[in-house]
């Protein structure tokens, strides 16, 4: 006989029974995120040199808001039914409220989709306060986020708040109100634009238990630097897509971790990659693999003329570092994909002494055996007839980044059997690379 105690042991137990048949084909991936920075003021570019081109001026990035709305545009990767959202204030200068957040499918402009618009909720609430170097995740909403879309994240400042934590080359447009909360609204009229993201760290999706996600971790090669705005040609969102098109592949994600300036062994624009790993890495829901491109700029920086003896640096002390996230990831199940560095010969920090480190940099990368697998990106890129330069396609004119047309090249280069889908063309290693013990990617995969 059922009693009054036993029912009440029953229902609850039928109802955590029916939710985990709901539940239990799905886990939390990550579709979206940046690597979050502190503000900092960006210095006015310096002049072009004569003959080159002139460097764009970046959009603005804004170090402070009062009663205002920040809508915020964000490439999704894999799709989802369920949504959580990340926000952090680890580089913030004090507290941050956050009076409303809202999440909808982005339409054109400032606009949102109608009817796709969800209020985001903290505990139940709307609102929340993110103490200096905290981070929160919104509650779960129902929506339906369809891959390689985009979806708008707004949120509400009512008091004041300076210095804040933020992701710089966002390359996507940012709606800025000039007053008041429009979070729910479908658009936001006389806003100014940025393109950096605020407080948003990333977007989860509730997505089949087969799902993954890749980090692309790095500096401005990674994040994109100098490719066209609002079109999404980082190398890691051009392999996104290529991700998407492959059956097999389609439900892998791409997060972008990419900072530029960012450096291995000391801070900069960011934290030193060895200090954001967990963060930026472990951190990520549902990862399961690495993309491991660091160490340009510490060369660089390391090297340049008339640079600080602080910053002087090594192959050896770049490899350590390199080996040390290896070993981390490795630790946590991941598997990792290194990749070399590409040329910057005619760069504005570039030297003789720099280039010695890069080539054993990229040597270790290409024979030491420590990653799973290699994406040779120097190979790519380079010119055959000037190796320690860009083929000129393939510059965005700076002779570091590169354009469009070069992200994709690189892009294109991953090898998609690594994670699963169809195996890449691989362009053969030459006789002198094969002399001096490099092996192609298809070769480091099998090791």
């Amino acid at each position: 006989m059922i009693t009054r105690r036993s029912l009440f042991l029953i229902v609850p137990a039928a109802l955590a029974a029916c939710l985990c048949a709901q539940t239990a084909d799905e886990h939390w991936v990550a579709t979206w995120g940046a690597a979050m920075q502190p503000f900092v003021a960006a210095p006015a570019p310096p002049p072009p040199a004569p003959g080159t081109p002139a460097v764009p001026v970046p959009a603005p990035v804004v170090g402070s808001f009062h009663n205002q709305t920040v809508r915020m545009m964000v490439p999704v990767t894999i799709p989802g039914r369920k949504v959580r959202v990340h926000f952090s204030n680890a580089f913030g200068a004090s507290s941050v409220t956050l009076g409303a957040a809202h999440a909808a499918i982005h339409a054109k402009g400032s606009a949102i989709v109608e009817g796709s618009d969800r209020p985001l909720t903290f505990g139940g609430k709307s609102s929340i306060s993110l103490p200096v170097g905290a981070s929160v995740v919104s509650d779960t909403i129902d929506l339906e986020v369809p891959a390689l879309t985009e979806l708008a994240v707004s949120l509400f400042v009512p008091g004041e708040a300076i210095q804040p934590t933020l992701h710089r080359t966002g390359l996507h447009t940012t709606y800025i109100s000039p007053q008041g909360d429009f979070t729910g609204k479908l658009t936001i009229a006389d806003a100014f634009t940025s393109q950096s993201w605020y407080w948003l760290s990333g977007v989860d999706v509730a997505a089949p238990r087969e799902a993954a996600a890749i980090v692309a971790f790095g500096d401005s090669i990674t994040d994109g630097s100098r490719s066209t705005p609002d079109t999404d040609h980082s190398w890691p969102s051009l392999f996104a897509q290529r991700l998407h098109a492959n059956a097999a592949t389609a439900n892998i994600a791409v997060v972008n971790r990419g900072i530029g300036g960012n450096r291995v062994l000391r801070d900069g624009t960011g934290a030193n990659a060895l200090a954001r790993f967990d963060r930026d890495v472990l951190g990520t829901s549902g990862v399961k693999w690495l993309v491991l491109m660091e160490g340009i700029n510490d060369i660089g920086q390391g090297t340049r003329t008339g640079a600080d003896p602080a910053n002087a640096v090594t192959a050896e002390e770049i490899i350590a570092a390199l080996r040390q996230m290896v070993e981390r990831a490795h630790i946590r199940g991941l598997r990792v994909m290194g990749a070399t560095l590409t040329p910057y010969e005619g760069a504005a920090y570039y030297s003789e002494a720099g280039e010695p480190v890069r080539q054993a940099v990229n040597t270790w990368v290409r024979t030491s055996g420590v990653f799973d697998a290699v994406v040779d990106f120097d190979q790519v890129i380079r010119d055959p007839q000037h190796p320690l330069r860009f083929k000129p396609e393939y510059d965005s004119g700076d002779h570091l980044h590169p354009g469009d047309m070069g992200y994709k090249a690189m892009a294109d280069a991953v090898d998609m059997a690594f994670f699963g889908g169809k195996a890449a063309t691989v362009t053969k290693s030459t006789s002198t690379e094969k002399k001096n013990g490099l092996t192609s990617l298809r070769r480091a995969i099998s090791r």
